[in-house]
């Protein structure tokens, strides 16, 4: 029943249209695309979440990228961030495969769950407040819909914040304040564990601020949690 909600929740987002900005952003970025992916044919549209229904690990992002998600169709598949983002899952015995290429190349996650704060790819990858605000109730019925997860890790600060919100928003925990986002921090809140990571983007890979070193501690602190609290 789970997996036939999901799917329809998916269907959903895929469809959705309430955010004219993003719409004719993702919508152009597919139609004219870039020199090197000329030849393919863009998703251009929202990306659904994927994994496991059943996972006990959630990842939650900010938002595609242009020529990344809103090319291939999957989230964080595409681009360097997702080739960094998948290595460290496999490494860490989420994923079945250490690159994801694209929506049908066979890859399965195992016991994990990746979604993000925003489907649509924003311009200059700055999504609007009203935009984030429309897209929340998507992150808050997937969370109803992942009733297995005990392992929330949020990919950057927006990423973070973003599943704290969502979770508080659906009456899973009692938040009085934001904690303070830190990358290697731990909140555990109302029998839920909150894992905070710089996000694998350019921007904090390439300067050295988020090693390969770094991103598999925290997934190894995910799988010392689930062990602590199985069920």
């Amino acid at each position: 029943m789970s997996r036939e909600t999901l799917r329809s929740l998916n269907r959903r987002i895929v469809a959705c249209r309430e955010c004219p900005r993003l719409v004719r952003w993702r919508e152009k970025v597919a139609r004219e695309r870039v020199r090197r992916y000329a030849g393919e044919v863009y998703w251009g549209r929202p990306l659904p979440g994927f994994g496991d229904p059943g996972a006990r690990v959630l990842l939650v992002g900010l938002a595609p990228a242009a020529h990344g998600g809103n090319r291939t169709g999957r989230m964080f598949t595409g681009d360097e961030s997702g080739r960094w983002l998948f290595r460290a899952l496999y490494r860490a015995g989420f994923a079945s495969g250490a690159e994801s290429l694209r929506r049908d190349d066979g890859l399965v996650l195992t016991d994990c769950y990746i979604t993000a704060a925003l489907r649509c790819a924003p311009p200059q990858n700055r999504p609007l407040p009203v935009e984030m605000m429309r897209c929340s109730s998507y992150l808050r019925e997937e969370l109803r819909l992942l009733p297995g997860v005990r392992v929330v890790v949020g990919l950057g600060k927006i990423g973070f914040e973003s599943a704290l919100k969502a979770y508080r928003a659906a009456g899973r925990i009692l938040l009085p304040s934001m904690p303070r986002f830190a990358h290697g921090s731990v909140c555990d809140i109302d029998g839920l564990t909150f894992l905070a990571s710089y996000h694998p983007s350019q921007q904090n890979t390439f300067t050295g601020r988020l090693t390969e070193e770094m991103l598999d501690a925290v997934f190894r602190m995910a799988r010392e949690r689930l062990r602590e609290n199985p069920h």
